[in-house]
This record gives structure tokens, sequence and C-alpha cells, in this order.
């Protein structure tokens, strides 16, 4: 095989598990987890069924690789909206409102990865990721951080007691208290990112 046809069939790879991925969100979204099955991802995503055992060992896999890419996706747009900015304390803001953003646009999508972290083994390791590992931890590294490493392992924590914390049944903590624990702890204004404007500041 030619360099140049490996590389068509690697791109063509690539947009095919992202549709898989693409589809797994909308379905979860709409069905929920139990409701929905590979099968579905598939004929979702336009692709044959063996496909999505060949990329996914299961639905599990599937669905915390979708929403990781979701997250990724989310958080990237957010830092590379205009305007553009290489202030620590601004990229900072936008990652945490990206992040607990995604509890509102994608309510059911997020209970169920979270669900999904706490009753089994935690995170998968896929490259997805891996890519929103990287970009959190250049997050904070540009905030500041004495040690990205160790910082970023805290921000994810934070941001993952943060989200269980908003979909909570039943007891849901307002996402402007949230926002402002988070906000305080690491010296971010109010007004940076993008803050709730149905909800106003807490008070000090």
């Amino acid at each position: 095989m030619s360099p140049r046809s490996a590389s068509v069939n690697e791109e063509l790879r690539r947009r095919s598990r992202e549709r898989l991925l693409q589809a797994t969100v909308e379905l979860v979204g709409e069905r929920g987890y139990e409701a929905t099955t590979l099968a579905d991802v598939a004929d979702r995503a336009g692709a044959a069924r063996g496909l999505v055992s060949y990329y996914f060992p299961g639905k599990r896999q599937l669905v915390q690789s979708a929403v990781h890419r979701l997250m990724h996706l989310t958080l990237a747009a957010a830092l590379d909206r205009e305007p553009r900015t290489d202030d620590g304390d601004e990229r900072l803001a936008r990652a945490i409102d990206a992040v607990l953003g995604l509890t509102r646009t994608h309510t059911t999508v997020m209970r169920t990865h979270m669900a999904l972290i706490l009753q089994h083994e935690g995170f998968i390791q896929c490259p997805e990721q891996q890519k929103l590992a990287a970009l959190l931890e250049d997050t904070i590294a540009r905030w500041g951080a004495a040690d990205p490493g160790q910082d970023y392992r805290l921000l994810r924590a934070l941001l993952m007691g943060a989200v269980v914390a908003l979909l909570l049944p039943g007891a849901p903590m307002p996402l402007s208290s949230l926002r402002a624990e988070l906000f305080q702890r690491y010296g971010l204004a109010w007004e940076s990112g993008c803050p709730p404007n149905d909800e106003p500041p807490p008070r000090s």
C-alpha cells in the first residue's frame, strides 16, 4: 500500500469513528443509556454493525469515548472562541464554564457518563480522554500551576464533583454557587468566562 493510500484509509477510519461517537451522543441524549443499542448507533452513523465492535469492545467504552469527545470539542471551542486570548485566568474560566455548561445542554449524556464512571472502573483510557486531559492540563499550566500534572488531576476531581452536584437527582446544587466556589479557589473574577446570565452572582 502506498503512503498516500495509507493516509486516505487512516482518514476514512477517523471519520467513521467520529460518526459513531457523534451518533452515540445524540442517541443517549434522546433515549438514555439502556435504550440505546450498538445497532442503533451503527444505523444512525450509517455504518456497519461490525464497525462498532471493531473500534469499541462494548457499549460502556463507546459511550465514555463519545462523552470525552464531546467534552474535548466543547472545551476546545470555548478556549478558541473570539476574542481569542492567552490570559491564563480567562482560559481557565472558560474551561470551567464549558464543562459545567454541559450539564445544561447535555444533561442525560453527562448524567450517564458520571454514572458509568462511578459504577465501573473509572475512566476509559481512550484517545478522546487523552485529548481532553491534555487540553485541561495545558489550561491549568497557562493559569500558572506550579505542578501542572498534579494540579490537572485536582482540577479534574473538582470539576467531576461539581458536575455530580449539578446532576444529583432531587437535590441539585445551583450552578452559580458551584461556579463561585471554583472561581474563588482559582482567584477568577465572576465576569470572566461565560457567566450564567439567568443567575445573579452569589453574595460574597
